[in-house]
């Protein structure tokens, strides 16, 4: 007994057949979308580049841009077909192709599900990558004569000025690296001298934050120097005083912004596989459904369409026992090649 049957007149036929193709072109404009959110993910990534040490992974911006293609694709022919099921002669054309077109659709809605999954599991690698590249990129700020990181000061400044971000946890990774270069630093200067000297490492660390840290919404100036000195500045405390920097740390700011691109994207392909997935059972009863006329000289007739044409069980059953079948038959032709060799 069919799976889900349902009894289909001339009227419920035009009605089923309009309404898939407009459902088809739809979703032709979902796969647009797709293909130009990977666009657009893969250019977030490229601008930000430096900040993952250029070593950020490009497979999902990849993966939704073949998707959306294919999508476009898929969803065309559908509705291509869809049109051409009203006409007799033009649906017999496209009527062997019907069995091979729904398997690539069942294909393209696993690659669809993989998609969905990346965006949400590759989020944990974004994370490592902008910890490792925004640790290296503090180190490398002040490097600006040196080729390959002479943009570094200015990627990093730009950032922090627009996610309003500070360091990468907190702004106290400045206090932590020399962030000015030597060729600024007066060494002839005994405190600067004193300072450099004192340092382990021969490193010139200060308390202070570059400029990009300060929130221009503070209503006092801002103090981006000596910020852990109380004495240093007028009416002033850093344990109990809000600080008028970014005390948000860039990592955690850029990786909000690039999971929260990634789960709406994330969402936006499972809703796209449930709609592949009315689509195709649409189609599937009006391939039936123009199958089973009982006078297709008749269009008036009535005919019955179906998801499966056997049960649930019976058609996993059968499944099951072709795979067996094929398996079977490959084990044979191995084992007459075997002895072909052997002579």
């Amino acid at each position: 007994m069919p799976f889900m049957p349902m009894k289909f007149d001339l009227p419920k036929r035009v009605k089923l057949a309009q309404g898939l193709w407009m459902l088809y072109w739809f979703s032709v404009m979902v796969g647009i979308l797709i293909f130009s959110l990977g666009i657009f993910f893969k250019i977030e990534l490229r601008k930000r580049s430096e900040m993952m040490d250029n070593n950020e992974s490009h497979l999902v911006p990849n993966l939704l841009i073949v998707v959306g293609m294919l999508a476009c694709g898929i969803n065309a022919f559908g509705g291509k077909v869809c049109h051409d099921s009203l006409d007799p002669i033009k649906f017999a054309k496209w009527k062997p192709m019907l069995k091979s077109y729904l398997l690539m659709c069942c294909g393209f809605n696993a690659l669809l599900l993989l998609t969905a999954l990346l965006c949400f599991l590759m989020q944990f690698a974004v994370y490592l990558t902008l910890a490792e590249g925004l640790k290296n990129g503090i180190k490398f700020y002040k490097d600006t004569d040196t080729p390959g990181r002479c943009f570094m000061k200015r990627t990093l400044d730009m950032t922090q000025i627009e996610f309003r971000c500070c360091g990468n946890n907190n702004y106290r990774d400045w206090f932590e690296v020399q962030w000015i270069s030597n060729r600024y630093l007066d060494m002839s200067n005994d405190e600067v001298k004193d300072r450099v000297l004192s340092n382990v490492e021969q490193k010139f660390l200060m308390d202070s934050v570059p400029f990009s840290c300060c929130n221009p919404g503070s209503p006092r100036p801002c103090i981006q120097h000596h910020l852990t000195n109380n004495s240093a500045h007028y009416d002033y405390d850093h344990r109990t005083e809000e600080l008028n920097i970014w005390t948000r740390g860039c990592r955690e700011a850029l990786f909000s912004y690039y999971s929260g691109m990634m789960n709406s994207i994330g969402v936006l392909v499972i809703a796209t596989i449930i709609l592949e997935s009315v689509d195709m059972a649409g189609l599937k009863y009006l391939s039936t459904a123009l199958e089973t006329m009982a006078d297709p000289e008749n269009p008036e007739c009535e005919s019955e369409g179906w998801l499966l044409e056997k049960g649930v069980k019976e058609t996993f059953s059968d499944l099951l026992s072709k795979m067996k079948m094929l398996v079977k038959t490959n084990q044979v032709d191995e084992g007459g090649e075997a002895p072909e060799a052997a002579t």
